[in-house]
């Protein structure tokens, strides 16, 4: 019940500061502003659901943790973790080509990290899991 707690507090709070980056950085908006934008809603979105899952199993009287959860997200982070390594050597070689700033290429790979980790998550759980 923590982790729920905790999930939508983090979800609620990072909405919040978003919303105020968003609103109160500049007058005009820009295309890639949006698209982060939006991109973090999707993950708070994911973060949401995380809590309401949590929250609807502790209801039910459901164990927190199963094997296979533990086995899902396990996965998930392998994946997630192999395929940002190759984003950030993606982004290093593409901020040598680009007249990039540093702290949007780090933003932009945080950011990016995180929408792997959802996909990689969705993708498991769609496939689900393989014996071996």
């Amino acid at each position: 019940m923590k982790r729920g707690f905790l999930a939508l507090l983090v979800s609620v709070l990072v909405l919040g500061a978003a919303a105020l980056w968003f609103f109160t950085a500049e007058k005009s908006v820009s295309a890639t502003g949006v698209i982060e934008f939006g991109i973090i809603i999707v993950l708070v979105g994911f973060g949401f659901y995380f809590a309401f899952r949590r929250f609807s199993s502790a209801t039910r009287g459901e164990p927190l943790e199963d094997e296979l959860s533990k086995k899902m997200i396990q996965q998930t982070a392998a994946w997630s973790y192999y395929i940002s390594l190759y984003m950030w050597v993606f982004m290093i070689w593409l901020k040598d080509k680009m007249a990039l700033d540093t702290d949007e290429v780090l933003g932009a790979g945080i950011l990016s990290m995180a929408v792997i980790f959802l996909a990689c998550w969705i993708a498991i759980k769609l496939r689900g899991l393989r014996n071996g």
